[in-house]
């Protein structure tokens, strides 16, 4: 979904350039090559997260705080990157320079993270088990490490904000009957692969890392992402190259930095419309009255200084469009709502705790076959794709068959709804690991945090159903949100605000885990967030997620009160009077 908006403001630019040369690359024959990148990106990038936490435990002897931190750092960085590889792809870059580059630090950093389970020097040596004792890592092994995390990240941010728009490129737009339902293909097929690559790595790759070991775990990713990086430089001769344009994160930057340079400027009276600088196909000639202290950035001082004779402004830096500024007004107005979605990102983002929990319960569903303590993840993304599936094919179209009327269930409602289930999830989670360790004491396993309890783990599973219905509703609903109340030229950054969100829960997930182990380890307690959890208390950690996650609600419904009508709401609110 962040993608396609992205190809929406492709797709304006392409049809506001009519005179644009006649193409002879690009089309069908790019797609696959296109799709097969992301996809081999997707598996080995997702297939090293799930048993990270395992690894830094087991073989870098951290701690469940400060290995989940780490993940964390992680986490937050490889959701911000696509942000900034976005940026550079549309001002400089170009797309496919910025996946190319991605993908070869992509497959750097998955080469450095296997050279740390090859290479023995790499690690610090396996504890001692006569006196329990472990050696700490050096800096130099935790910098190798930090350095393949770090690669994989900026990789990350260079092909995956960068793919499906660029695969929208190789279809030349002026020819839109032929190539609409090749488009449409191609996002379907795109969007398929995609959920089918996260699963396979959340199953297959983390199957090979828990029955053949992290020398063959890390390597597979390795060669998949080679495998991707040489699929997508074998199609270069194919490839329509769209040159980089101006990116809209630049235009916001200058209407706060001519606003500033403006700010002793009178305002001018609402009448005076020609003291406004606006594009000449443009239909505001006017800023609107709220935050009026950026209209200052657009407000003409000398017209024949400020205005080039074409009537763009002779400095950008100087004086900025009307539409420039509405859009940056538009992007503040909806920033409340989007940081209501932080906590429920900070709910999804707990993967280290489940796999412990996993981890320590018999996950058996045969005597032979058990699921990796890893893989259970992929319960949220199944139970995602079912409720997508049902609400659009099933439920809407029997509710609309029994009203006699299309229904839908508006944007913000929706979002309400998964705010909600986030915090029933929480709930959930807490039980079930009070449960599980009170089960784990009664066996006599409190110092023994390797023994597997006979409580099975698919006790797990409705947690992570429940924050896969979530993430149904909210996280699509706010993409729906977001791309419906900005101004579409605004598209790509509607599209790259979630990934935003998920970065900045990943940072204050990091300051909880580290405030709570700060708080509850004083005085030689065991801390909540303890390496043992059959000593430490996930399940008052998970009550405090729920805490957070009912507050928020309410905070949710302060916000969508204050925001008034979404777009088609207020539309039909202004259309009532007139009927």
């Amino acid at each position: 979904m962040e993608d396609h908006k992205t190809e929406d403001s492709t797709d304006q630019r392409e049809d506001s350039h009519p005179e644009m040369p006649e193409r002879h690359k690009g089309g069908l024959i790019t797609m696959p090559f296109i799709i097969a990148n992301e996809s081999f990106e997707k598996v080995a990038s997702y297939g090293l997260v799930p048993n990270m936490i395992l690894y830094l435990i087991s073989d870098y002897h951290v701690g469940v705080a400060k290995g989940t931190n780490i993940l964390f750092f992680w986490q937050a960085a490889t959701n911000f990157t696509p942000i900034l590889g976005a940026f550079v792809a549309d001002s400089y870059m170009g797309r496919f320079l910025t996946i190319g580059m991605g993908s070869i630090c992509s497959l750097l950093g998955m080469v450095l993270l296997w050279l740390t389970a090859m290479v023995p020097q790499s690690k610090p040596p396996p504890c001692d088990r006569m006196t329990q004792s472990c050696r700490s890592p050096t800096a130099g092994q935790m910098t190798l490490l930090f350095s393949s995390f770090v690669l994989i990240s900026i990789g990350a941010g260079g092909v995956r904000p960068c793919s499906l728009a660029f695969g929208a490129d190789q279809l030349d737009r002026r020819d839109k009957p032929k190539n609409d339902r090749v488009l449409e293909s191609f996002f379907g097929w795109y969007y398929a692969s995609a959920a089918i690559s996260v699963l396979i790595a959340l199953t297959g790759i983390v199957y090979i890392q828990d029955h053949l070991g992290y020398r063959v775990g890390f390597g597979v990713p390795a060669i998949l992402m080679l495998i991707s990086t040489l699929v997508f430089f074998l199609a270069s001769p194919f490839y329509f190259k769209q040159t980089a344009s101006k990116s809209l994160l630049t235009g916001f930057v200058q209407v706060v930095v001519v606003a500033y340079k403006n700010r002793n400027l009178t305002i001018p009276l609402p009448s005076s419309t020609g003291s406004y600088h606006h594009k000449r196909e443009s239909n505001i000639v006017a800023p609107t009255d709220k935050l009026r202290f950026l209209n200052k950035a657009c407000i003409i001082k000398n017209l024949e200084k400020d205005v080039a004779p074409d009537g763009s402004a002779s400095n950008p830096w100087s004086l900025c469009t009307v539409d420039q500024v509405e859009e940056l007004k538009a992007l503040i107005k909806v920033l409340p709502l989007w940081s209501t979605g932080i906590i429920m990102s900070i709910n999804l983002s707990q993967n280290s705790f489940p796999v412990l929990q996993a981890n320590s319960m018999d996950r058996h569903l045969t005597k032979k076959f058990q699921i990796p303590a890893g893989s259970y993840g992929m319960f949220n993304i199944i139970s995602l794709a079912l409720w997508v599936i049902l609400y659009d094919r099933a439920i809407l179209p029997m509710i609309s068959k029994i009203k006699g009327k299309p229904v839908r269930i508006g944007v913000k409602l929706r979002m309400g709804i998964g705010l909600f289930l986030t915090c029933i999830a929480m709930v959930v989670s807490a039980i079930v690991e009070n449960v599980r360790r009170r089960e784990a004491i009664r066996d006599g396993f409190q110092n023994n945090p390797q023994a597997v309890l006979k409580m099975s783990a698919m006790w797990l599973v409705p947690q992570f159903c429940l924050n896969g219905l979530a993430e149904a509703f909210t996280a699509i609903g706010q993409t729906e949100f977001f791309y419906s109340e900005l101004p579409k030229s605004m598209s790509s950054i509607a599209a790259a605000l979630f990934g935003l969100g998920l970065a900045v829960a990943n940072l204050l997930a990091s300051v909880v885990v580290s405030i709570i182990d700060n708080i509850t380890s004083k005085g030689g307690k065991n801390s909540w967030v303890s390496s043992n959890i059959n000593e430490g208390r996930i399940d008052n950690y998970y009550w405090v997620l729920a805490v957070l996650s009912f507050i928020n609600l309410f905070y949710y419904f302060l916000c969508a009160w204050a925001y008034g009508p979404t777009g088609r709401q207020a539309t039909k609110v202004k259309a009532s009077p007139g009927r």
